[in-house]
């Protein structure tokens, strides 16, 4: 438990993957509490409304940066504050961290391995399949599922990049036959 004794376990820098992540700045054990996720409890409403306000800006930017995380039932944090350094871990199919819930009221980030010095930490963000075609995953991992989606939902994303593709080859066999006659 590391971190509660307020020892910084990483640093902020530019990553491979998106932007800037955070680093091990020194070997941390399986188990250790690296990083709080901070920012203001909201309840669920406003927590859907500052989503749903920040997806519907990104139709005309190109781009969302949503840090709402699910803290329990009725609450959830808005980490979209300079002072929560957590909101740059990145998105990884193959993690080193995950997400856990402290009495109901703080949301850690605890390793799930051995690290070592100088290795990004990363967790899976658990994304639903609801919007899974705006969320490629650039990860690299080995056992990359392609896309940002929490494990429980790889067998379905599985199905659909599967019926996704015959549909493709389908079309392209559709077109090729048209042009011949």
């Amino acid at each position: 438990m590391a971190a509660k004794n307020h020892e910084i376990l990483y640093q902020i820098r530019n990553s491979r993957i998106h932007g800037r992540g955070l680093y091990a700045s020194r070997d941390i054990p399986k188990d250790t509490w690296i990083v709080q996720y901070l920012g203001e409890k909201v309840d669920k409403e406003e927590s859907d409304r500052r989503a749903n306000a920040l997806l519907e800006k990104a139709k005309s930017t190109g781009g969302a940066k949503v840090y709402i995380f699910i803290l329990n039932d009725k609450w959830d944090i808005d980490g979209d504050v300079e002072y929560n350094d957590a909101r740059l871990m990145n998105h990884c199919c193959d993690p080193n961290v995950e997400a856990q819930t402290w009495q109901d009221k703080e949301i850690w980030f605890v390793s799930l391995k051995d690290i070592k010095k100088g290795e990004e930490l990363f967790f899976n963000y658990g994304f639903d399949l609801e919007s899974w075609e705006d969320h490629p995953c650039r990860c690299g991992a080995e056992r990359c599922a392609g896309y940002i989606a929490g494990e429980e939902y790889w067998p379905a994303l599985r199905r659909k990049l599967s019926a996704k593709k015959a549909w493709a080859t389908r079309r392209k066999s559709a077109g090729k036959k048209k042009r011949v006659s």
